[in-house]
C-alpha cells in the first residue's frame, strides 16, 4: 500500500523568517498593533494632523540641531565664526540652518492650528484636563526654544533683541533682578549667557519636551480620541476607524507637505546672518522674532510705572485662563455656536494679537527714521551674508588672528586700523555699522591713490558723519589698502598698485588752497625747535598766562599734549611745535587744524576770542628758552625735583614770588595743613581724572573754582556724598568719607577760590592749594599721587601676574579699538584711560564698568559682563597705567 503524499509546506521568505525572529525577543508586533489600531471614533479626518505634525517638526528640529552643533562653538568670541562656517563653508550648512531656523517658526504656526483646531471641537472636555495641561505646557516649552535659540548666532539682530528680552524679565516685581541675572549670567549679554542659552536650548528645554510629549501621548491614549463635535466626549457612540491606513497616510501627506514647505523656503529664501554683535553700536534698533512681536508692541501702551502690570499683570492672567480652559467651560456640549462665550473670549485674544503684530510692522514703516534704520540693518545683513568667510583664530593672550598664512603687510595694516579708531564706526571687520558703511569691496571700487586722497581731505559726506582726516606715510597707506583689500580675497599685492593715473576721482573733490597745510617753511622751523621771538612770546607774569593756563586745561589739552604742554608719545611738546609761528600763524592752525592736527584727534577752537588770545599767549610761554631761563631760576621747591619733568612743566615764580612771607611757601609734609591733605585726597580718590590735576575742570566735568562760594556751609560737603541726578549722569560716584577727609577736601576745594595777597596770578600758582606737583604734596599721597615727572624720569614698572591678566583681558575684549593700544594713547572714538580711569580708586572704577555713566553709554561704551576674578584683573591693569598718558 502506498504511503500518503504530503503537501508541500511553503518556506518563509528570509525578511519574514528576520521579523518572526525579531519580533519573538521584542514584541514588536504587538507595539505596533496598540499604535496602529487605536480607534478613532467617527473616521479619519484632516482636522486631525496636527498633532502628528507637530512631532514631525519637532524630530526635524532634533535632527538638523543636532549636525548645526558639531559644528557650534558657544562662546562669545567664537560664535558668530562658527554660524559663519557654518552658513558659507560647510557643504549644505547654510540649507540645514535655514530648515532648522523655519522649522521653528513652522513649529509656532503648526501649534496654533492644533490649539485652535482642539478649542474649537472642545476636544478637551470628558476628563481630558490633564490632557490639556500637559500640551500647554508643552507650547510655552516650543515659546521658550525659540527665545533660546535665538541668541546663538551672536549677530546683532540676536544680540539686541535678546538684551531686550531680558530687560523685560527684569520687570518681574520682587525677582526680575534675579530672573534677569540668572538668564544672564551677570550683568550683561556675553558667553556665560551664550553658553546658558546653549545648554538650555540643547539640553535642558528639548529633555522636558520628551517627557511631556511622552506625558501627552499616554494621556490621550488613556482618555481616547474624542471625535467629531457632534460625538459625546465620554461615552463615544459613532463607529470607530483604525487610526491605520487612513488616518497615517494623511498625516504622512501633511509631514510630506511640511517637509516640501519647509525645503522650498531653505532652498530659495536662505537665512541670512548679520555682522557680529557690537555692544558699541548705539544705532542699531533690534526687533524680536515675529511671534513675538506683539508682546513687544503691548508694551509700548504701558510706560512708566505700569510696565510691571502690562509685563505680568495681563499676560500672566491670559495664561493662567489658558491653562485654566477644561475648568471653566465644563459642560459636555462641543458644538462652538452653542459656547459663545470661550469662543469669544479666544477670539479676542487672537484678533488682538495679530493686530499688535501688524500695528508693530506698520509703526515701523511709518517711522522715517526707524524704516530707513531697519532698511540699513537688512541690507548689512545681506552684505555680510554675500561676503567670503574671514576664519578666525586666537592666540594665547587672546586676541584675534588669521588662521590661515599671515601676510606681515595685512597684519600691518589691521593695526592701523584698530590704532586708529577705524573699526569704532565700521566695525571690527569692516563690515559696516550704522555710523559708517561696510569697507568689504571698497578697493573694488577705489585705487590706492583714490583712497589716500579720501583719508587726506575727506569729501562732504563723510566729514558730515564725522570722518576725520589721516595723513599716512605711504608705507602705512600701503599696507592699509593691502587690508582693505584682503576684505574681499582681493590681491593686496596687484590691488595696492592701482592706476598710474593718480586724479582722484569724482567722488573727491580737488582740496582746496584756504584748506591746505601751513608753508612748508613754517613746518620746517617747528620741526628744528626754533625759538619764538621775544615779541611773541608773553612772560610768565602775564595775565593772559595764567588765563590761558586755565583755557588749557579747560579743555583738556594737557590729553594729548601732556602737562603744561610737554608732549606725549603721539604729540612732540608744544614748545617745537610753535617755534619760528606768529600768534596769527598759531590762531589760524588752532581754528582750522591741518590734516596731520585733525589726523590726531585735534578739534577746532571753541572758546571766545579772549580765550583763544589767553591760549596761544600761553603756549607761546612754553618757548624753550623760556622753560630753559626757567629750570636755571632758584626754585622755592625742594632740589629734587628740579631736573625733573615736572619742573620743567611749571614755571618758575619770579622775583616777586620769592620774596612773599613765608605763609605763601608750600607746606612741608611733617606739618600738612587741612590744604595740603585735601589735596591727597582728591587725588587718592581720582577727582583730578575728571576735573583736572588743578580742578580747573575739563571736557569731561566742569572747574571746582569758586565751588565753597556757590554752595557754603553743610551744602557741598552733602553734595560730595550725595550726587545729584545731574553729576551722576556726569558718571559722578558716591565717595565714603571719613568726616575729617571730608572737612580737608572742602579746605582744599575752598583754597581754590582764594585770592592771592600779592602777586598776581603767578602767586596764586605758587600757592599749595594750587599747585599739584609739589614734591611735599606729590610724597603725601600714595603711589597714585606720585607727579607726573617721577613717573616719566623713572623706567615702566613692571606689571604683576594680576596686571598681565587684565591686560589680556583688556586686548582680548577689544578696548583698545577706542581707548587706544595699551589704553595710553585714545582714539577719536574714545579718551585714553591713561591719567583718566587710572586715578579712580578700584571700587569706583570697578562701579563704572559695571554700572556705566549716561555719558559713557552715550559714547557707546559696551556693557561689561565679567566674573570677579577678570573684573578684578581688569581694574587691576587700568590702575597699574600711569597718571597721564604721556608717562609711557
Amino acid at each position: 500500500m502506498d504511503e500518503p503524499v504530503k503537501a508541500d509546506v511553503p518556506q518563509k521568505k528570509m525578511p519574514a523568517r528576520f521579523y518572526s525572529w525579531f519580533n519573538k525577543r521584542t514584541g514588536i508586533r504587538n507595539i505596533m498593533r496598540a499604535s496602529l489600531d487605536e480607534p478613532v471614533h467617527g473616521g479619519a479626518r484632516w482636522a486631525y494632523i496636527f498633532g502628528s505634525g507637530l512631532l514631525f517638526i519637532f524630530i526635524s528640529q532634533v535632527i538638523t540641531g543636532l549636525c548645526l552643533a558639531l559644528y557650534y562653538v558657544p562662546s562669545a568670541e567664537s560664535a558668530h565664526t562658527s554660524v559663519a562656517y557654518i552658513t558659507k563653508e560647510v557643504a549644505a550648512g547654510d540649507f540645514l540652518r535655514s530648515l532648522h531656523y523655519y522649522g521653528s517658526s513652522a513649529m509656532i504656526v503648526v501649534l496654533l492650528l492644533h490649539f485652535l483646531q482642539t478649542f474649537i471641537y472642545g476636544s478637551f472636555k470628558g476628563r481630558r484636563e490633564l490632557l490639556w495641561i500637559s500640551g500647554a505646557l508643552l507650547s510655552f516649552l516650543v515659546l521658550g526654544m525659540g527665545f533660546t535659540g535665538y541668541l546663538l548666532p551672536w549677530d546683532q539682530s540676536s544680540y539686541f533683541a535678546t538684551a531686550v528680552g531680558t530687560n523685560i524679565v527684569g520687570e518681574v516685581p520682587l525677582i526680575g533682578q534675579w530672573l534677569t541675572d540668572m538668564l544672564r549670567g551677570g550683568d550683561t549679554l556675553g558667553t556665560l549667557t551664550l553658553s546658558r542659552f546653549y545648554f538650555a536650548h540643547v539640553f535642558l528645554i528639548p529633555a522636558m519636551i520628551f517627557l511631556f510629549i511622552g506625558i501627552h501621548i499616554a494621556l490621550f491614549r488613556k482618555a481616547g480620541a474624542a471625535g467629531p463635535i457632534d460625538e459625546d466626549p465620554i461615552h463615544p457612540q459613532l463607529p470607530p476607524e483604525s487610526f491605520y491606513p487612513r488616518q497615517v497616510l494623511m498625516d504622512m501627506a501633511f509631514a510630506m507637505l511640511l517637509m516640501v514647505g519647509l525645503g522650498f523656503l531653505a532652498y530659495f529664501h536662505p537665512v541670512e546672518l548679520g555682522p557680529i554683535a557690537n555692544p558699541a553700536n548705539t544705532q542699531f534698533v533690534p526687533r524680536p522674532e515675529w511671534y513675538y512681536l506683539p508682546m513687544f508692541e503691548w508694551l509700548k501702551f504701558w510706560p512708566g510705572r505700569f510696565e510691571a502690570f502690562a509685563v505680568i499683570g495681563v499676560p500672566g492672567t491670559v495664561a493662567l485662563l489658558f491653562f485654566l480652559v477644561p475648568f471653566l467651560d465644563r459642560k459636555l456640549e462641543r458644538r462652538p455656536w452653542r459656547r459663545p462665550i470661550p469662543l469669544l473670549a479666544v477670539t479676542i485674544v487672537l484678533v488682538g494679537t495679530v493686530f499688535l503684530g501688524i500695528r508693530s510692522h506698520l509703526d515701523d514703516l511709518r517711522d522715517p527714521t526707524v524704516a530707513s534704520q531697519l532698511a540699513f540693518q537688512a541690507k548689512q545683513a545681506e552684505e555680510y551674508t554675500k561676503a567670503p568667510f574671514h576664519p578666525v583664530m586666537q592666540s594665547a593672550n587672546g586676541k584675534p588672528l588669521s588662521s590661515g598664512p599671515v601676510n606681515p603687510l595685512i597684519a600691518k595694516g589691521k593695526g592701523i586700523f584698530d590704532s586708529k579708531g577705524c573699526s569704532g564706526c565700521h566695525g571690527s571687520d569692516a563690515a559696516g555699522t550704522a555710523a559708517a558703511p561696510s569697507l568689504v569691496k571698497i578697493t573694488a571700487t577705489f585705487s590706492l591713490p583714490q583712497i589716500t586722497a579720501l583719508l587726506h581731505h575727506p569729501n562732504a559726506k563723510m566729514r558730515a558723519g564725522g570722518m576725520p582726516a589721516f595723513d599716512f606715510a605711504a608705507p602705512d597707506m600701503t599696507a592699509l589698502y593691502a587690508y582693505l583689500s584682503s576684505l574681499n580675497g582681493g590681491s593686496p599685492s596687484s590691488s595696492a598698485a592701482g592706476p598710474t593715473s593718480t586724479t582722484p576721482s569724482a567722488a573727491t573733490p580737488p582740496t582746496p588752497a584756504a584748506t591746505a597745510p601751513p608753508p612748508a617753511a613754517a613746518s620746517v622751523a617747528a620741526a628744528k625747535g626754533k625759538q619764538v621771538p621775544a615779541k611773541n612770546a608773553a612772560g610768565p607774569e602775564s595775565p593772559s598766562v595764567a588765563a590761558g593756563e586755565k583755557v588749557f586745561q579747560a579743555h583738556a589739552c594737557f590729553a594729548c599734549h601732556g602737562q603744561a604742554g610737554v608732549g606725549t608719545p603721539r604729540v612732540p611738546p608744544l614748545a617745537g611745535l610753535v617755534a619760528g609761528l606768529s600768534d596769527q600763524q598759531l590762531a589760524k592752525l588752532v581754528d582750522h587744524p591741518n590734516a596731520k592736527m585733525r589726523a590726531g584727534g585735534m578739534p577746532p577752537f571753541t572758546g571766545t576770542p579772549a580765550e583763544e588770545s589767553s591760549l596761544i599767549a600761553y603756549i607761546h610761554s612754553l618757548a624753550p628758552a623760556k622753560q630753559a631761563t626757567a629750570a636755571q631760576k632758584p626754585a622755592a621747591t625742594a632740589a629734587p625735583a628740579k631736573k625733573t619733568a615736572v619742573a620743567a612743566s611749571v614755571p618758575a615764580p619770579s622775583s616777586k614770588v620769592s620774596a612773599q612771607p613765608a605763609a605763601a611757601k608750600p607746606t612741608p609734609a611733617a606739618k600738612a595743613s587741612p590744604i595740603t591733605e585735601g589735596r591727597a585726597v582728591f587725588v587718592q580718590n581720582g577727582c583730578s581724572a575728571c576735573h583736572g590735576p588743578t580742578a580747573q575742570g575739563t571736557k569731561f566735568a566742569p572747574s571746582l573754582v569758586g565751588v565753597t562760594r556757590k554752595f557754603p556751609g553743610e551744602k557741598l560737603p552733602y553734595l560730595i556724598q550725595h550726587p545729584n541726578a545731574r553729576m551722576r549722569a556726569g558718571g559722578m560716584p558716591t565717595f565714603s568719607l571719613s568726616d575729617t577727609q571730608l572737612q580737608h577736601l572742602v579746605a582744599y576745594l575752598g583754597s581754590l577760590g582764594t585770592a592771592p595777597a600779592a602777586g598776581g596770578a603767578s602767586a596764586a600758582k605758587a600757592s599749595p592749594g594750587n599747585t599739584p606737583v609739589q614734591p611735599a604734596q606729590a610724597g603725601s599721597g600714595p603711589n597714585r599721587s606720585a607727579s607726573v615727572g617721577a613717573q616719566t624720569a623713572s623706567a615702566p614698572k613692571p606689571l604683576t601676574p594680576l596686571e598681565l591678566r587684565g591686560q589680556q583681558i583688556f586686548q582680548h575684549n577689544r578696548c583698545e579699538t577706542c581707548h587706544g593700544i595699551g589704553g595710553l594713547t585714545g582714539t577719536i572714538a574714545a579718551p585714553p584711560l591713561a591719567g583718566t580711569a587710572s586715578l579712580l580708586p578700584a571700587t569706583v572704577l570697578e562701579n563704572l564698568l559695571r554700572h556705566h555713566s549716561i555719558r559713557m553709554q552715550q559714547g557707546g561704551m559696551p556693557l561689561t559682563n565679567m566674573n570677579p576674578p577678570d573684573m578684578k584683573a581688569l581694574v587691576s591693569y587700568i590702575r597699574s597705567m600711569p597718571s597721564s598718558a604721556e608717562s609711557k
